[in-house]
């Protein structure tokens, strides 16, 4: 497979590194094609403004929706932006890593999004309608591929758990998983959630390692998170999910067929967080 993997840490030396470089090799040695965005390395420009668009009528206002849209159109978009595009077209698998700030990704890798996300490439494409909502959640450019988050956590496995003070993770993360990756077309495994990243030994690390690669290379046969696809009939005419399909879920749950995957939501022992729902012979392990 061809897995893209857009990577934002500042530091070479830091275990966000260690990981990316051991899943890489993993991926490689087992025949995999393997590109890598390393965004600081880059000097990824994160903000989205006018200088995106070298072809725009400078003397209108910018719309950076509309901007988009005509530079993806016309071919005249920034060649970086082209460049990343191409990476997600050429992708069977594509993995977000990043260390979780602030409840959220950093802020390059947003800008990466904003200005890589245009609007006829990633949003505003097919029929909008009565009936459809154009091809987005679930439906896309990019439908057909994999996602997975991989991210580090300095805080327990308990405090992103069901009663964590933090919130769930998979709440956290739902503006990338939902919002980002499956709103163009992509079906996104469970996350990779290493926790106390700054207490891990060597032996941790390791273990670390080794779980990453796991996931990465069985990225294709992992049961995928089951969110519900926009135009699949379950949503009204308003967008709103249609009374009764919910079962007993709530909150942002409601938006997976169910049983909905959470993470943490069968803990065998009061300490256990593994989340659920890898791929069989990570269940195993």
């Amino acid at each position: 497979m061809n897995v893209f993997i857009v990577y934002a840490h500042p530091s070479t030396q830091s275990l966000s590194a260690t990981l990316k470089d051991y899943a890489v090799s993993a991926l490689e040695q087992a025949g995999h094609q393997v590109r890598v965005s390393d965004l600081y390395a880059m000097q990824w420009k994160a903000i989205a403004d006018a200088d995106d668009f070298p072809a725009r009528d400078a003397s209108r206002p910018l719309d950076y929706g509309v901007a988009s849209g005509e530079a993806y159109r016309t071919g005249t978009q920034s060649p970086d932006i082209a460049a990343e595009q191409e990476k997600l077209l050429w992708a069977d698998a594509v993995i977000f890593q990043f260390p979780l700030w602030w409840y959220g990704m950093p802020a390059i890798l947003k800008g990466w999004v904003d200005r890589v996300f245009a609007y006829g490439f990633a949003y505003g494409r097919g029929e909008h309608s009565r009936t459809k909502w154009g091809e987005r959640f679930g439906e896309g450019i990019l439908a057909g591929k994999r996602a997975m988050v991989v991210t580090t956590v300095g805080g327990r496995a308990a405090q992103y758990g069901p009663r964590g003070i933090n919130g769930q993770i998979d709440d956290i993360l739902w503006p990338i998983q939902h919002g980002v990756l499956f709103y163009p077309g992509m079906t996104v495994v469970p996350p990779t959630v290493f926790y106390e990243v700054r207490r891990s030994d060597e032996q941790t690390v390791q273990q670390f390692r080794e779980h990453y690669a796991a996931r990465a290379l069985s990225i294709l046969t992992t049961e995928p998170i089951p969110f519900r696809i926009q135009n699949g009939g379950d949503y009204d005419e308003h967008q709103t999910l249609k009374p009764g399909l919910e079962g007993d879920s709530h909150g942002l749950l409601i938006h997976q067929q169910l049983p909905p995957y959470l993470s943490n939501i069968q803990p065998t022992r009061g300490d256990d967080f593994t989340p659920l729902r890898f791929a069989p012979d990570l269940r195993s392990k």
